[in-house]
């Protein structure tokens, strides 16, 4: 009985109903409407698993699991059981309930690791061949079809014929006798078809008449010549009715046949509804699991405590009741409270003004706990630990009764008292409590309020329902865990006596329950912390400031009534609580001095708190960072010593063709020392361009001009490339374009404008191979393979007697072009030869229109300084050669 008072007093019944619109079919809605509290952790944990799981489900599907198609068909089982005969309506619903748990399950056994879920659906029966025969029977509409059997084909292949014969004669008639009907049609009156005739002209057409109008101006008469026609077909109508009575009956024998497989697989979709219903709740409620923890409990027959056990952590806990008032009655935000009490603590005092939430937080505890048990989420942050308790009993508001003659202080001890003949009771035998039917019943409800899951009005045999893995027998416990809470324990009578009592009850319940917590105002209760480390003081905060509460819970101080501050509030006339004010006086203020200063330093405690978090906070983000760049800056250095390498060996590669060009074209030509000479300088020659492009060192202040750095010459305002070293007169030779000049240290300097170190050390040269073994020597030691398709051209030209060499880099060949495609190819080739000071390009004898074209483009473009046909041997009129600035 005081179980079930608690469960009102906790307002159960709303959370099962705010959780039933979660639910996905009737079936489910009524069970999480009747919502069984477990008897045994076992059950519990298998709810939770299934929550948890289910959880994870809804998570992995796009739109979640579907239960389309899945109806309350417990009635009609109960039917059939009992040799009735289901309707074409029945019949389909079943099918379409096959079908929708057989998709259910299909789902399920698409996830293994889902491992409860799937022990839940593993002997699931569908029994798609029966689903196949009533859809073979019955239509979407639920009538049964032609196909079902041959006879009832048959009969409605005779009812079509004789109704068109029906259909011909009286639309005869209808054109026949047009003045005496009042309106073209043909209806049916009693199952049999008539034509609506006017009253005086009844005797036009003879025939039965068998309904009149409201106003007797028209007259339903069935024609005579369609009397046996009509006759005839009540004839086939009642053979079509007893054809399809036989094969409703034919399916409704099948389906008794496997009743208890059908009512054992509405349970379990029943079951993974309500788990749905619990999953969606909860991730609505934005609650975590909980863990059940072992609590350190003492047995009543020995007062030797066990092991030390983890707290009860619940940080941030919401009351479930108010947050769905915040989101849907647009209720006031919710306050979290804080919970985390010490395995050894077995009364909680809470204190503090009227009107601060000391109930409330009661009232969430107890739901807190209730919900775990029953499988749900819990709304507070993680980690949520809280031990499984074997049951929660409350004392929570006034239980007065003018008919019972019962005071406040009255329902209060007789509600306390029930709940200490329930501390003494087995676990076992807390579900038989015949007390608590009776009430029921003269309630008006299904006795049971924890009996086995009911559906309204479903014929669901429960007994074959999926039951949790419950031990056969409930183990006695030594020492139940049990909760109890108490609101304003002692109050309605004397304070002092009141105070005694209190303090009594508190220290029994510390012996005999597993946690109590008690709301008070007496200033004792306060004291037996300091008495019992078994013991703790909360209160819950009030601003002084505003004169309101903020209803925080604290921990570990006790509360102040405030009672003289929230009558004020209340407006209640100042000079009456002036004069409380000077009644109270003495320890009492003393206390509340003390306590508001405790008060005091704890929020300053809790301030400097948050500071040092966001500071913890902003060094850790500010390390995340600088890991993040340092990672990248790594990454970064890794891919360009990648990329460095990689053009490096690019340009080895390029190197290495040219110089293969070289030597393939001095081995096909005369063997000539000069011929040699001019190979020799072409390779040093393509070496330095290839140091150069890829090591161009910023010159130093006070820097020494070297072979192949680029120097500026102001004089002339050229740009040239350093061909020898100074030597002991600070001369230097260098080359820019076509043209080789001698020039002294002091018309040079840098490229960044610096000037030249005289008198530098020379540097040794080496010395150049002239002859043919030479030539082979630095092919051997290059390891270079002669390409077929290259040429070296060496030409001197009018200006100069330094020899142009010829390679790819510095020819281009666009025959076949437009002029418009052959110019951005010309451009790229005289930035690509540019080092070489000449470009070659190719461009046939045709028409001309091409030649033309590229000498216009030549003519204008500001880094070629002038352009000529090459000569015969290069191409003739079939080459232009472009010396570039």
């Amino acid at each position: 009985m005081i179980q079930a008072e608690t469960l009102e007093l906790l307002e159960w019944s709303r959370l099962c109903q705010h959780l039933s619109t979660f639910a996905a079919t009737k079936l489910g809605a009524i069970a999480a409407g009747r919502l069984k509290i477990p008897a045994t952790l076992d059950e519990t944990e298998t709810l939770l698993a299934q929550t948890k799981e289910v959880y994870e489900l809804e998570t992995r599907l796009t739109r979640g699991l579907s239960f389309e198609g899945i109806t309350d068909i417990g009635e009609s089982l109960e039917r059939a059981k009992r040799k009735g005969i289901l309707s074409g309506e029945e019949l389909l619903a079943i099918a379409t309930t096959l079908a929708g748990t057989r998709n259910l399950r299909r789902v399920i056994d698409d996830q293994p690791d889902l491992e409860v879920l799937n022990q839940l659906v593993s002997d699931l029966r569908t029994y798609p061949e029966l689903e196949q025969e009533i859809h073979r029977c019955i239509d979407d509409r639920g009538q049964v079809a032609d196909r079902a059997t041959p006879k009832l084909a048959s009969i409605r292949e005779q009812q079509r014929q004789l109704r068109d014969r029906v259909y011909d004669i009286l639309q005869g008639i209808l054109q026949r006798k047009a003045n005496a009907i009042q309106e073209h049609l043909i209806t049916q009156r009693e199952g049999r078809f008539v034509i609506p005739v006017k009253a005086p002209q009844k005797d036009a057409i003879p025939g039965i008449v068998h309904d009149t109008s409201m106003s007797g101006a028209t007259l339903y008469v069935e024609p005579q010549p369609t009397v046996n026609l009509n006759n005839q077909l009540r004839q086939l109508q009642r053979q079509e009715e007893a054809e399809s009575e036989a094969v409703r009956r034919a399916l409704t024998e099948q389906i008794a046949a496997v009743q208890e497989d059908l009512e054992r697989l509405l349970a379990i979709a029943t079951t993974l509804d309500l788990a749905i219903a619990r999953a969606r709740y909860s991730l609505w409620l934005e609650a975590n699991p909980p863990r059940f923890i072992e609590w350190a409990g003492e047995s009543k027959q020995s007062s030797t405590p066990k092991s030390p056990r983890l707290p009860i952590v619940l940080r941030q806990l919401r009351h479930p009741l108010l947050v769905w008032q915040q989101h849907h009655e647009q209720g006031k935000p919710v306050v979290p409270i804080d919970l985390v009490i010490q395995p050894h603590i077995r009364v909680v005092a809470i204190t503090g003004p009227n009107t601060g939430g000391k109930t409330v937080t009661l009232k969430t505890l107890g739901l807190a706990v209730l919900m775990a048990k029953v499988g749900l989420f819990v709304p507070a942050c993680e980690p949520v630990e809280l031990p499984w308790f074997d049951q929660v009993l409350a004392d929570i508001g006034d239980e007065q009764s003018l008919q019972q003659s019962l005071s406040t202080f009255s329902g209060h001890i007789r509600r306390i008292s029930r709940i200490l003949e329930a501390l003494q009771q087995e676990p076992g035998a807390r579900s038989q409590e015949p007390e608590a039917r009776k009430k029921e019943e003269e309630r008006g409800q299904e006795p049971g309020v924890n009996s086995e899951l009911r559906t309204q009005n479903s014929g669901l045999n429960t007994q074959n329902a999926p039951h949790l893995p419950i031990p056969s027998s409930l183990h006695p416990l030594t020492h139940p865990l049990t909760l109890v809470l108490l609101d304003e324990v002692g109050a309605g009578t004397d304070p002092s006596e009141g105070s005694a009592l209190a303090i009594a009850l508190l220290k029994y319940l510390a012996d005999h329950a597993g946690l109590t917590i008690a709301t008070t105002h007496f200033g004792e209760l306060k004291a037996l912390k300091y008495q019992d480390d078994r013991f703790e003081n909360a209160s819950v905060e009030f601003d002084d400031v505003s004169l309101s509460p903020t209803y925080r819970l604290l921990w570990g101080i006790p509360g102040r009534s405030n009672a003289l501050a929230i009558a004020q509030r209340l407006g209640l006339k100042e000079e009456i609580v002036q004069q409380a004010q000077s009644y109270v006086g003495g320890a009492t203020e003393d206390v509340n001095q003390v306590i508001a200063g405790l008060e005091a330093q704890r929020r300053r405690q809790e301030v400097k708190s948050q500071e040092a978090a966001q500071i913890l906070e902003n060094a850790e983000r500010l390390h995340q960072e600088v890991a993040r760049k340092a990672a990248a800056l790594k990454e970064r250095e890794q891919e360009l010593q990648l990329a460095q390498e990689q053009a490096v060996q690019a340009a080895i590669t390029e190197a290495k063709r040219e110089i293969a060009q070289v030597i393939r074209q001095l081995q096909q030509g005369p063997m000539t020392a000069q011929a040699a000479q001019q190979a020799t300088e072409a390779i040093n020659d393509i070496a330095q361009q290839q140091l150069t492009s890829r090591q161009k060192p910023k010159p130093k202040p006070g820097f020494q001009p070297q072979v192949g750095d680029r120097v500026r010459i102001p004089r002339l305002g050229q740009t040239a490339e350093v061909i020898t070293a100074p030597d002991d007169n600070d001369e230097l030779t260098v080359r820019f374009g076509l043209m080789k000049m001698t020039v002294s240290l002091d018309n040079v300097e840098s490229l960044d404008g610096e000037k030249p170190v005289k008198n530098p050390k020379p540097e040794a040269k080496a010395p150049h191979p002239t002859s043919e073994a030479g030539i082979k020597t630095i092919e051997r030691n290059q390891e270079l393979e002669p390409t077929q398709n290259s040429k070296l051209k060496i030409q001197n030209s009018s200006s100069t007697s330094t020899p142009l060499i010829r390679t790819s880099r510095n020819t281009l060949d666009i025959r076949g072009s437009r002029v418009a495609d052959a110019e951005p190819l010309i451009e790229r080739a005289i930035a690509q030869a540019y080092d070489s000071g000449v470009l070659w390009i190719i461009h046939g004898h045709g028409t001309g229109k091409l030649r033309q074209g590229v000498h216009t483009f030549l003519q204008q473009h500001p880094q070629v300084e002038r352009y000529q046909l090459a000569d015969r041997t290069e191409g003739g009129a079939g080459v232009t050669v472009a010396y570039l600035r």
